[in-house]
């Protein structure tokens, strides 16, 4: 696999590791703004070859109704990348700015080991379903639904959990019998390119099944979705890609995938433990810089008791000092990027011009003249028509909004374009419940639970995607169905 240090990875295209025509470009540690390596950077031809093989692949081959081979290569993907974690783990952390203790978790291990998952589903799953004989319109007939790969999956994946998110994709797609070909995001090119060097070191994936392209262009990744040879693209970005994604996709009527932003919220009603729960919004709000779509960054409070809640939240969050992701006890680590760090900036200065107050944080750390950090910050004193409640920040951001009772709560929350997390905390179990079944968003958690599971569908409500990723309901999007019709 190599070192780190002065890394240059290349694509995987037709099962081959291959320079990109386009040469390479720079991959940086966000936390201290050095040039880690090089990635190799493809150009709309290497995409077209990439697309060409998976193309063969799935039409010239039995991947897709190979269901042992799937399962079995799956698995040594699953097994190498098990074997190679520490490896995964130094990268993770250097290239993505992920805090040590998340790659335990989402950020590593958790995708890691989801991968059994779509194998065991794989080999399990009933891919064709008898309805017995009936006589529709006279004729004595056998009815039978068979369910079958899409085909040629385009994934075009972001930067903020790029294990958790490829695997989500790759696996699935690859076990239901589809071939794919990835496009990560140009700030994370590393995450996506070492797969493909476990893949053609360690696995009996045939060449074409997957191939890895990255770029620098993101114009290259937008060729999936224009390619007719691409049957489906899965995306998880920012909405307005995903409109040019479902926008670019219309001309061939391909089926999309979509998991985009979120703007969601934390309901705190009352009769909950108001300082617990403040504190829990506050913490997970700042974990990995606030980036994740499905985080809540909105807490919505009751109004008698606002001030308090402000205060719980910001003895949290003030306290969650952004540091080197590098060492065992940080949270908070660096945004992705420069880029990312005046967008969130810029969202900071809006608060203020609207009129809302810091409860703590507002910019950069004093201490830090490097690296893309924002200090935690609690905005007090605006309502959900801000900039900063409607927008998605991407940052270790939270607004603290006061709601007049749970019809209140719950309208606050679902006044949002997006629609993808929610969570409530209340004394009252039923009464948390009953609240939760009202918001309009695709998860909830209650009282802190925990949604994030291999088996558990994930997505969202309006402009926060189309269709579910993981669990049985992710493993469907990537098949069709065939209803067969036999005279008896």
């Amino acid at each position: 696999m190599g070192i780190l240090a002065d890394r240059e990875s290349r694509l995987l295209i037709d099962g081959t590791l291959v320079a990109g025509s386009a040469g390479t470009f720079p991959t940086v540690n966000p936390a201290t703004e050095e040039t880690l390596g090089v990635a190799a950077d493809a150009s709309a031809e290497d995409m077209s070859a990439a697309i060409a093989a998976a193309r063969r692949a799935f039409d010239e081959t039995g991947w897709s109704t190979d269901t042992a081979l799937r399962v079995r290569c799956i698995r040594q993907l699953q097994q190498a990348m098990r074997d190679h974690v520490d490896d995964l783990r130094e990268l993770t952390i250097a290239e993505v700015g992920a805090p040590r203790m998340l790659t335990a978790a989402a950020q590593l291990e958790g995708p890691v080991e989801d991968l059994s998952f779509c194998a065991d589903t794989a080999e399990s799953y009933s891919w064709s379903t008898d309805l017995g004989i009936a006589a529709p319109m006279g004729i004595k007939t056998r009815r039978t639904v068979a369910r079958e790969a899409i085909g040629v999956v385009g994934a075009i994946t972001p930067w903020n959990f790029p294990h958790q998110i490829n695997l989500a994709k790759i696996g699935p797609a690859l076990a239901a019998g589809n071939t794919l070909v990835l496009k990560p995001a140009p700030d994370t090119p590393w995450a996506a390119a070492i797969l493909g060097e476990l893949i053609t070191e360690h696995t009996d994936f045939p060449a074409g099944v997957v191939n890895i392209v990255t770029s620098s262009d993101h114009g290259v990744g937008a060729l999936l979705s224009q390619d007719a040879r691409v049957d489906m693209v899965s995306f998880t970005g920012s909405t307005n890609t995903g409109r040019a994604v479902m926008a670019d996709s219309a001309a061939t009527l391909k089926k999309v995938f979509l998991e985009l932003g979120g703007k969601s919220a934390f309901l705190v009603l009352d009769d909950a433990d108001l300082a617990g729960a403040c504190a829990m919004a506050a913490f997970t709000a700042s974990m990995h810089a606030g980036q994740g779509c499905a985080i809540t960054t909105r807490l919505v409070v009751p109004r008698s008791h606002y001030d308090a809640a402000v205060e719980a939240a910001a003895a949290t969050m003030g306290g969650l000092k952004p540091g080197d992701p590098d060492k065992p006890g940080t949270i908070c680590g660096p945004l992705i990027s420069e880029r990312q760090r005046e967008r969130v900036q810029a969202y900071l200065d809006s608060a203020t011009a609207e009129g809302g107050r810091f409860a703590c944080g507002g910019g950069r750390p004093a201490d830090r003249d490097t690296g893309y950090f924002i200090e935690p910050t609690v905005i007090a004193g605006l309502d959900n028509t801000a900039k900063v409640a409607r927008e998605e920040i991407f940052g270790p951001v939270l607004t603290v909004i006061a709601h007049d009772g749970d019809d209140d709560a719950v309208r606050i929350a679902n006044d949002s374009p997006y629609g993808l997390s929610g969570t409530v905390f209340s004394g009252d179990e039923e009464r948390a419940a009953g609240v939760a079944a009202r918001l309009r968003v695709g998860t909830v958690n209650v009282n802190g639970g925990v949604w994030y599971s291999a088996d558990m569908p994930f997505g969202g409500y309006k402009q926060s995607g189309i269709g579910r990723e993981m669990g049985l309901a992710g493993f469907e999007e990537y098949l069709e169905i065939k209803a067969i019709a036999t005279a008896v």
